[in-house]
C-alpha cells in the first residue's frame, strides 16, 4: 500500500475476512452484501431492505383505555409496583413481539485451481468510489475482483479478472439455509431464488446472471458454471412484494436493463451518483502520515493498545458517511438497528426500529453532512408511522393524534412492543422523530418542505399530547405511564421502580417538539389557536430539574438509580440532541449536565458504542473539547470491530453514524441559533480544515484553522439572511474585496446579513 494521503479514504486488509465482523460493507441503500474476499470458496452475504419475517398485526392491547386511569391513580399515590404490574397486563401489546429483520439469502463461489496461500493479497473498501476490491497472485497469475452495488441500476455488480487467458474457472449459486425456497433457471447464464417469509410475509426473489468476456457459461441443476474464462461479470437483483407485485419479474428487468449496459458504464453510473452525494464533504485531521502504511485493522490494534491516529479518525468520520449513503435512499426503508447488513435470521433485537434513540441516532449525521436526501426515507417511514400511530392513539389512551413507542418495524406499527417494564410503556417515540423534519427545514429553510410534510406531522404528533398529559398534584402537566429509557430507580422500599410519571426526558422531548410546532405555525401564518394552545401547556410542562448530586434528574421525583452508570443518558435530552441547555444560555444547567454525565461515567457509563457516541456529542455540546475526543478514542479502542462496525456489542450501526455526527459537532454547532465556529476543538486536532458542512438557518461552512485557531472561514448562504457567529477569535467578513458590515454583540459574537448565494470570508483581523 502505497504511503499516501489518500489511504484515509480506504479501509485495507492483507487477509480475507474470518468473521462477518471483518467483512467488507456495501449498499445502494436497499440492496447490500458482506463481502469477506475468500480465494477458494467465497461468500458474499447478501440483505435487501424489505425482507422481514411475517406481516403486521392489529395487537393493540384491548383492555388499556379501560385500566388507564387506574393505573395513573397509582402512580400519582405511590403505588408504583402495582400500577407496573397492571401495566404489563393491560397495556403491553397482544401478541408481544414484533418479527425480526433477516437476511436475503449467501451468494457463494467455487473456484478451482485457487488452492494454497496467495501472494500480494489486499481486500480494501475504497470509501472514494464505493467499491470493493480484492487482488491476489496464485501460480504467477493475477486475479482481481470488484464489487459494488449500484443505486441508479438497482443491480449488485461483481466483476471478476485474471491476466493469463482461460484461467478463471468457477460455479456460483444462491442458497439461504435453513430457509431455502425454490430454484429457477430462467436461461443457461441465470438462476434465480424464490421465497417467503411466513405467514402473511413478504415473498421474495433473488436474480444471478453471469456475463463472460470468454471461455464458457452454462447451468448445472441450480449452480452457474464457468470454464476458461479471462473476465466475468455476475449481475445480482432483489427483490420483495413490499414493493413489486412480481419480484422475480422486477429482478429480470434490473439484470436485463443492467446487462444491456458495459461494465464500464455500470460502474461509471455508481460512482457519479455514489460520489455526488460523498464528495460533498472534505475533512483534514492531520497532515502526519504516520499508520498510513498498516492496514486498516493494525492501525485500528494500534490504536486499542494506547496509541492515537487522527487519520484513523478522519478514516471513520468518512466511513459513517459511506454507511449512511449504502444504507438510506430515496425510495428506500430507513437505516435500522443494522443499517440493512444482518446475517442472522434471528438478530439482536430483532434488528428493528428502536426509537427510543437508536434509530434517530442513524439519523444524525444527515443535515450536517450534506446528505438530506438520505434522510428522506426516515420522513417517509414517520409518515408511515401516523396510520397505525392515530390507532393506537385512540384505543390504547382515548386520544387524537398519533403515537408509537419505542420499537417499530417494516409495517411502521406503533404500539407498546416486548415486555421489559424498563421500555415498553414509553409514548415519545414519534415525537421524537417528528423533530428530524424539522431539523430538515431548520437546516434548509425549505418553506414548501415545512408546509406540507414537516408541519402536519409535528402538529399530529403534538395534538396525542394536548389529549394524553394529565395535571400532576403541583398543577404541573406530566406524561404517564411513561418510563426513563432503559432505567430504573429504587423505591423507598428497596424494590425496584421504572414506570412512573412524568420522567425528564418526556417533559424535554415536549419541550422542543411544541416549540417546533409553534415556529412552524408562525413561519406558515397558520393555527394561531392551537399555537397559542401549546404555549400556554408548555408554561406548565416540568423545567429540568437539579437533583441532591448537582446532577440534571433524571424523574419527576429523585430516585436513586438501580445503575448509575447507565448506557441511557436520557435526561440530558436537553444538552444533545436537544436545545434547551446550552453552556451560554442556560450556565446552571449546563454545569448539572456535566455533573451527570460525570457521575454516568464514574460508574462505568458509555460502555457500548452508541452511549459512547452520544457522549462525543454532549461533550462537544458543552464545548470540552478534550472529553469529547477521549471518547472518540474510547469508542475505537472498546466498541469497534475489525471492519470498523460499531461493537454495541454486538454490531449496531447507531455508533458509526453517532460517532461521525460527533466529530462534527466538535468542529461546528448551529443548535442555538447562532454558528458556533470550532466549539470544542481537541488539541490532537490542532491543524486541519473542513468543506461542504451545513449549519441551521441555510448556511454552507468551509473552515481551515491552525495552532488550534481559525485562520479562514467561508460561509455560503443558500436562502440569505442574517448569519449569527461565535467564534474564540476575532475575525472581519469580506463579501468578494468589500468588508461586510457586522453588528458586534460582544468580542466573541457578531452578526451581519447575507444574501442567497452570496459566498463569505472570515479571516481574522489583524
Amino acid at each position: 500500500m502505497q504511503k499516501n494521503k489518500e489511504s484515509n479514504m480506504k479501509l485495507w486488509y492483507r487477509r480475507p475476512a474470518k468473521q462477518w465482523v471483518e467483512a467488507l460493507p456495501i449498499g445502494n441503500g436497499r440492496f447490500g452484501g458482506m463481502v469477506f474476499g475468500n480465494v477458494s470458496e467465497e461468500r458474499i452475504q447478501l440483505n435487501e431492505d424489505s425482507i422481514w419475517y411475517g406481516g403486521s398485526k392489529d395487537a393493540v392491547n384491548p383492555d388499556g383505555l379501560k385500566y388507564l386511569p387506574e393505573i395513573r391513580k397509582m402512580l400519582f399515590d405511590g403505588q408504583l409496583e402495582k400500577a407496573a404490574y397492571l401495566a404489563r397486563m393491560a397495556m403491553y401489546s397482544t401478541p408481544k413481539y414484533y418479527n425480526p429483520y433477516q437476511p436475503l439469502c449467501d451468494i457463494k463461489m467455487y473456484f478451482t485451481g485457487l488452492e494454497g496461500e496467495p501472494e500480494d493479497y489486499i481486500r480494501e473498501l475504497d470509501l472514494d468510489s464505493g467499491v470493493v476490491g480484492i487482488r491476489y497472485r496464485m501460480n504467477n497469475v493475477q486475479y482481481s475482483r470488484e464489487i459494488f452495488s449500484s443505486y441508479p441500476d438497482q443491480v449488485m455488480v461483481i466483476q471478476m479478472k485474471c491476466d493469463a487467458p482461460g484461467t478463471l474457472n468457477f460455479c456460483v449459486n444462491l442458497n439461504r439455509r435453513p430457509y431455502e425456497g425454490e430454484s429457477r433457471v430462467p436461461s443457461a447464464d441465470c438462476v434465480v431464488m424464490n421465497g417467503e417469509c411466513g405467514k402473511d410475509g413478504v415473498e421474495f426473489s433473488c436474480a444471478l446472471k453471469a456475463i463472460a468476456k470468454d471461455g464458457r457459461v452454462k447451468t448445472i441443476g441450480d449452480t452457474i458454471f464457468v470454464e476458461d474464462a479471462s473476465e466475468v461479470t455476475l449481475l445480482l437483483a432483489a427483490n420483495s412484494t413490499f414493493r413489486e407485485k412480481k419480484p422475480q419479474e422486477a429482478c429480470m428487468n434490473q439484470i436485463n436493463s443492467a446487462a444491456a449496459k458495459c461494465l464500464a458504464e455500470l460502474k461509471q453510473r455508481h460512482m457519479e451518483d455514489y460520489r455526488s452525494l460523498f464528495h460533498r464533504i472534505q475533512l483534514t485531521l492531520s497532515e502526519s502520515d504516520d499508520g498510513f502504511n498498516f492496514p486498516t485493522d493494525e492501525r485500528l490494534e494500534r490504536v486499542k493498545n494506547g496509541g492515537e491516529d487522527a487519520g484513523l479518525m478522519e478514516m471513520f468520520f468518512h466511513y459513517g458517511r459511506y454507511l449512511m449513503i449504502a444504507s438510506s435512499r430515496p425510495g428506500c426503508l430507513p437505516a435500522n438497528l443494522q443499517g440493512i447488513w444482518n446475517e442472522s435470521f434471528t438478530p439482536p433485537w430483532e434488528s428493528k426500529y428502536t426509537i427510543n434513540i437508536n434509530t434517530q441516532m442513524n439519523y444524525w449525521p444527515a443535515e450536517v453532512c450534506g446528505l438530506a436526501e438520505c434522510h428522506e426515507p426516515l420522513f417517509d417511514f414517520v409518515d408511515r408511522l401516523r396510520t397505525d400511530g392515530r390507532k393506537t392513539a385512540k384505543k390504547l389512551y382515548g386520544c387524537r393524534g398519533f403515537v408509537a413507542h419505542h420499537n417499530a418495524n417494516i409495517w411502521a406499527e406503533t404500539r407498546p412492543e416486548g415486555l421489559p417494564l424498563t421500555a415498553v410503556m414509553w409514548p415519545m417515540g414519534g415525537a421524537w422523530l417528528s423533530l428530524h423534519l424539522w431539523e430538515h427545514y431548520a437546516f434548509t429553510l425549505d418553506k414548501d418542505f415545512l408546509a406540507k410534510k414537516a408541519y402536519p406531522i409535528l402538529k399530529e404528533a403534538a395534538e396525542f399530547f394536548v389529549d394524553y398529559l394529565v395535571e400532576a398534584p403541583d398543577g404541573r402537566f406530566v406524561t404517564g405511564p411513561s418510563i426513563s429509557p432503559e432505567n430504573s430507580f429504587y423505591l423507598p422500599n428497596g424494590s425496584k421502580g421504572a414506570i412512573c410519571m412524568g420522567p425528564s426526558m418526556d417533559t424535554q422531548i415536549l419541550n422542543e417538539l411544541f416549540t417546533a410546532c409553534i415556529k412552524s405555525s408562525e413561519i406558515l401564518e397558520i393555527d394561531v389557536e392551537f399555537r397559542d394552545k401549546l404555549a400556554v401547556i408548555m408554561e406548565r410542562l416540568p423545567k429540568p430539574q437539579i437533583g441532591k448530586y448537582g446532577q440534571i434528574l433524571e424523574w419527576y421525583e429523585e430516585y436513586e438509580e438501580v445503575d448509575p452508570g447507565h448506557r441511557h443518558i436520557s435526561h440530558l435530552f436537553a444538552l444533545h440532541p436537544g436545545s434547551q441547555i446550552t453552556p451560554e444560555g442556560t450556565p446552571e444547567l449546563a454545569a448539572a449536565a456535566y455533573k451527570t454525565l460525570q457521575r454516568r461515567l464514574e460508574n462505568g457509563g458509555g460502555h457500548t458504542g452508541w452511549s459512547c457516541a452520544w457522549i462525543i456529542n454532549m461533550f462537544a455540546r458543552l464545548g470540552n473539547g478534550e472529553s469529547a475526543y477521549a471518547y472518540v478514542l474510547n469508542l475505537l479502542r472498546k466498541s469497534t470491530y475489525p471492519n470498523l462496525f460499531d461493537a454495541h456489542p454486538p454490531f449496531q450501526i447507531d455508533g458509526n453514524f453517532g460517532a461521525a455526527a460527533g466529530i462534527i459537532e466538535m468542529l461546528l454547532q448551529s443548535h442555538a441559533g447562532k454558528i458556533h465556529l470550532l466549539p470544542a476543538l481537541p488539541k490532537a486536532w490542532a491543524k486541519g480544515k473542513v468543506c461542504g458542512l451545513r449549519a441551521r438557518g441555510g448556511f454552507q461552512v468551509d473552515m481551515n484553522w491552525e495552532a488550534g485557531e481559525l485562520t479562514e472561514v467561508v460561509i455560503v448562504s443558500i436562502q440569505g439572511g442574517p448569519c449569527k457567529i461565535c467564534s474564540k477569535i476575532p475575525l472581519k467578513v469580506l463579501c468578494g474585496n468589500e468588508e461586510v458590515l457586522m453588528n458586534i454583540k460582544n468580542e466573541n459574537s457578531f452578526e451581519f446579513d447575507t444574501q442567497s448565494g452570496k459566498r463569505y470570508r472570515l479571516i481574522m483581523k489583524a
